[in-house]
């Protein structure tokens, strides 16, 4: 008799505790400044992280609220999510989060040298920033190490002063850091950092911080990027957004700009409170929107690859000779034990998704590569739930397409809409899908799937292109063209791993081999 699958839960006692060792944050003491009355807000974000790196006694606790294995799946769910129902925005301090270890799995391990050089980078700008996290190729390898060692003419190009750390997390191939840096005032912060940091700026700083803070907020996706800076002997590029801004694209996905470079791993260096609550509701609606794109039975590279997908489906970049084709394989590949780090606690806490593979079986096999099966149910009950529960701009847009589709005359729409209003229904205060997102749930997969990857496009494609556009203002057209050439050069890199991924696959065909 064949042996079923074992259904997988970081309930485990031994895999619980090396969880919660893992995903420590990192040491908040931050480096000595001699303006310490001028960094006590810093000092305070970067001390947020300390509200995830508690014992095994602590994570076990949280595991038990996330999911309990030997309770009934609705039980579990709403025991779990009851944070994301009842959300509590009146966030001031850590404290005031659902529970002490909230949003421990958005906080990734890294090379301890290598994460003290980016949190210091934060360090060497006087004007406040809140939150602040490192992301891309140049913090996670999108490649598999090579060993080779990069001349010192070719790590000068890109860092004129690189320390050893940076050098050795980039594998002999240097690349520039990104940064996004949260501010509560945006026109206040670049008026400061104009002052200090001049050099970082293009000539629309003549303009003064009003203007760039004007184009900042108004132009885009709400973001001002400072690009090919050197900071501490590294090149960066740091975008500067405010809180409110990044905040709502967090909980309603207005853009999906910033969501969704958070829905990838990315190392945080700076913790703000209320962004970790909206974080962890947007990495929800990543794994749910992931899992309405994907059948029954699919594996964990699948669903991976499918969240990490989302922000680049509208992205104008991926339609021209200005980014790798592979991108999104290439992210996922080389980084799959951390997107297990970023999404096995959500896969826990929903009852209509597990882990489903005797993988499951095999000590520390939350840390290993492989890429393990999992099994979603398709009641339309639940996956109205889904859909409900999507974010709010995002899901008025799936809503209107489907009031096309099944032809609901506008007044009768409205009044479906008035009568699910957030502030009025009771059964969206339980965010409970009804006959209207059941039936979306149930239409025909492939539909679902167009009209799903239709409102994506639709909610990335506008502020992506002028976001892109705005560049050329923001960085000045010399930055522009070495930034759009690095891209193209990119895209030819991609073509080129292709065609090479092709001929190896053609050479192992056997039908192609001759006797």
């Amino acid at each position: 008799m064949a042996q079923a699958p074992a259904k997988c839960s970081i309930r485990n006692p031994i895999t619980a505790r090396s969880f919660s060792s893992a995903q420590k944050p990192d040491d908040p003491t931050p480096p000595c400044d001699p303006q310490a009355s001028e960094a006590q807000k810093e000092r305070a974000a970067v001390k947020g992280t300390e509200s995830a790196a508690h014992d095994a006694s602590s994570q076990d606790k949280i595991l038990k609220d996330a999911s309990d294995k030997d309770a009934p799946a609705s039980t579990r769910s709403s025991a779990s999510t009851d944070w994301e129902t009842n959300a509590n925005w009146n966030v001031e301090t850590f404290a005031d989060l659902p529970h002490a270890n909230f949003g421990v799995n958005q906080h990734m391990p890294l090379d301890a040298e290598f994460k003290e050089v980016l949190r210091q980078i934060p360090w060497q700008f006087r004007a406040t920033i809140s939150y602040a996290f490192a992301y891309g190729s140049g913090v996670f390898p999108q490649s598999k190490a090579t060993g080779r060692g990069a001349t010192l003419e070719e790590i000068r190009k890109i860092h004129p002063k690189v320390p050893s750390a940076v050098q050795r997390m980039q594998d002999g191939s240097p690349k520039m850091i990104d940064f996004i840096f949260g501010v509560k005032n945006s026109q206040h912060w670049h008026s400061l950092n104009m002052k200090q940091h001049r050099d970082h700026y293009s000539a629309l700083a003549t303009l003064g911080s009003g203007v760039v803070a004007h184009v900042q907020d108004r132009w885009g996706a709400g973001v001002y990027y400072n690009t090919y800076v050197v900071v501490n002997g590294i090149l960066i590029k740091y975008g500067v957004v405010s809180l409110d801004t990044l905040q709502r694209d967090l909980k309603d996905w207005d853009t999906l700009y910033l969501a969704g470079r958070l829905h990838k791993p990315v190392k945080i260096l700076r913790d703000d409170a209320t962004i970790r609550l909206a974080n962890q509701m947007n990495l929800l609606s990543a794994l749910r929107t992931a899992l309405l794109l994907l059948p029954p039975k699919f594996t964990e590279r699948e669903l991976y690859s499918t969240i990490a997908g989302i922000s680049y489906l509208g992205d104008p970049r991926m339609s021209l000779p200005s980014e790798n084709p592979k991108k999104v394989d290439n992210i996922v590949g080389n980084n799959l034990p951390n997107f297990r780090r970023l999404y096995l606690p959500l896969i826990e806490t929903l009852p209509n998704v597990e882990f489903n593979d005797t993988a499951c079986k095999e000590k520390g096999w939350i840390f290993g590569d492989a890429s393990l099966k999992l099994a979603q149910d398709m009641d339309p009950v639940k996956r109205g739930n889904m859909v409900r529960r999507l974010p709010k701009a995002f899901r008025s847009r799936l809503y209107f397409q489907y009031q096309k589709k099944f032809a609901i005359p506008q007044a009768d729409f409205d009044k479906m809409m008035e009568e699910s209003k957030d502030e009025d229904s009771v059964a969206f205060k339980r965010r409970e899908g009804g006959g209207f997102e059941r039936r979306i749930a149930q239409d025909d997969t492939k539909e679902l799937q167009t009209y799903l990857r239709s409102v994506i496009k639709q909610t990335i494609h506008w502020p992506s292109t002028t976001q892109s556009l705005k560049g050329i203002l923001t960085i000045g057209f010399k930055r522009s063209w070495r930034y759009i050439s690095e891209k193209m050069d990119k895209y030819r890199a991609g073509k080129a791993q292709e065609a090479e991924e092709k001929a190896g696959a053609k050479s192992d065909d056997p039908s192609t081999k001759k006797d």
